[in-house]
């Protein structure tokens, strides 16, 4: 069925009504290096959630587009919020989508940021027995993929991101850039010395905000990184249609 913008209120009752489960694209808009979007991490959220469109058991949710980013502060165009703030949003949206019957909801998360505010928003709308909600990254849906093509994960706007971004905007993405984005990026996420992590923010470590190795991207890789994700996704809507209501709730005191 169409996303919920899409319709007016009286066919909205019907999508409700018809839906087992609510969809909740969560991403951020920060930077990505020179060669990405700073949509990136929504776009590729509300892309893949809309992959879920031709479902009568769905009903996908307006997308949020502004994240745990303070990280990303020091660079141009980047918008945060506190995970409080997130948090507190994704619950009281999804309440709100309990209120109109679903119970039960995936989160799909373009942003790894956001992971742990997702986290505990699930375990509260759990544990007040409100609505059954899981959290999906879509990197963590890759399994082994991610090795066979780049020989492992690409980091924050590396080959991976810009693979998938070649696939969900590739009007959005500088590929003059990408070499830039390398150059002066980063190997791997993070600073530590002696132990200890001193990279708070992505300028601690990486001048051009990127990590990875972005000049291996590519659009076949992208559609494989898209189509592997998208299945996933489904999957796990088909799992969660589903599963009962009552099975999904807190096991009691034993």
């Amino acid at each position: 069925m169409p996303p919920l913008s899409e319709h007016t209120t009286r066919t909205a009752r019907t999508a409700f009504d018809r839906a087992e489960v609510a969809i909740l694209p969560v991403g951020s808009t920060e930077q990505h290096g020179p060669a990405l979007p700073l949509g990136t991490d929504f776009m590729a959220a509300e892309t893949l959630a809309g992959t879920l469109d031709d479902r009568d058991d769905a009903v996908v949710l307006p997308t949020v587009p502004i994240g745990v980013s303070e990280h990303h502060r020091q660079f141009d165009g980047s918008l945060w919020v506190t995970p409080e703030t997130l948090e507190r949003y994704v619950t009281e949206t999804l309440e709100s989508a309990a209120s109109h019957g679903v119970r039960k909801a995936v989160v799909v998360n373009g942003h790894g940021g956001n992971a742990d505010a997702l986290s505990r928003s699930a375990r509260r709308l759990r544990a007040d027995e409100t609505l059954f909600a899981a959290p999906w990254n879509w990197w963590d849906a890759l399994g082994d993929l991610t090795e066979e093509l780049f020989e492992g994960f690409g980091g924050h706007a590396g080959e991976v991101e810009s693979s998938m971004m070649l696939r969900v905007a590739e009007e959005l993405v500088d590929e003059d850039e990408l070499e830039a984005a390398e150059d002066g990026g980063s190997e791997s996420w993070g600073r530590t010395v002696h132990g200890a992590n001193v990279g708070f923010d992505t300028i601690d470590f990486s001048e051009t905000g990127a990590v990875g190795r972005p000049t291996d991207a590519s659009r076949d890789a992208g559609e494989q990184l898209f189509e592997h994700a998208s299945t996933e996704l489904d999957a796990l809507v088909d799992w969660l249609a589903d599963e009962p209501f009552e099975e999904l709730l807190p096991e009691g005191h034993v």
